[in-house]
């Protein structure tokens, strides 16, 4: 079985600026773009689901104008990290030892509260395993940090997790790949 991961086009953000769950939308021509080139690249009859954000509809929405054979249903398990009081901050004004205090407890530090990352790796592993027992090929539009997730618990590694384990490269905008499950 394979899952395809594809990540939203740009979003409208300033760069450098820490927006997980925040909201937003997506350039408009480069989600286009990229719902063209994907339109090429997908193969037939996929089980498409997509974050409910905004920045990821905008390019469900794109791709089945370009290919109504990919109809898509939302899934609120493939919305990115919520990183709380860290939400529209600038990643240089978070501060080295709030990163240093996140580091140290990677897997249970909670961002003012909000979502740790095992309990953002325990929803999108939920959501893995319901597309495993589906057993059809399937396509996910959405996020880096989901993306990254999926990839780890593809790979077997499970949780707690450590700073370290967590993957650096992450799949650019509107570009797509495919894991074997």
């Amino acid at each position: 079985m394979k899952l395809w991961l594809v990540r939203h086009a740009l979003p409208l953000v300033e760069a450098g600026v820490c927006y997980g769950s925040t909201d937003m939308a997506a350039d408009v021509q480069a989600t286009l773009q990229a719902a063209a080139a994907l339109s090429t690249e997908l193969p037939e009859r996929l089980a498409v689901a997509s974050s409910p954000q905004r920045r990821c509809v905008q390019l469900a929405d794109a791709l089945h104008a370009a290919r109504p054979d990919l109809p898509w249903r939302g899934d609120a398990r493939l919305a990115e990290m919520d990183f709380g009081c860290w939400e529209g901050v600038r990643w240089s004004e978070i501060g080295q030892a709030e990163m240093q205090r996140w580091a140290a407890d990677f897997s249970d530090h909670r961002f003012g509260g909000r979502e740790s990352v095992a309990q953002f790796v325990t929803r999108v592993g939920a959501a893995l395993e319901d597309t495993r027992n589906a057993g059809r090929d399937a396509l996910w539009i959405s996020h880096a940090g989901v993306i990254r997730a999926a990839r780890l618990l593809a790979s077997g590694v499970g949780l707690p997790l450590r700073a370290d384990q967590w993957p650096t490269q992450s799949l650019g905008f509107g570009q797509c790949e495919c894991l074997s499950l």
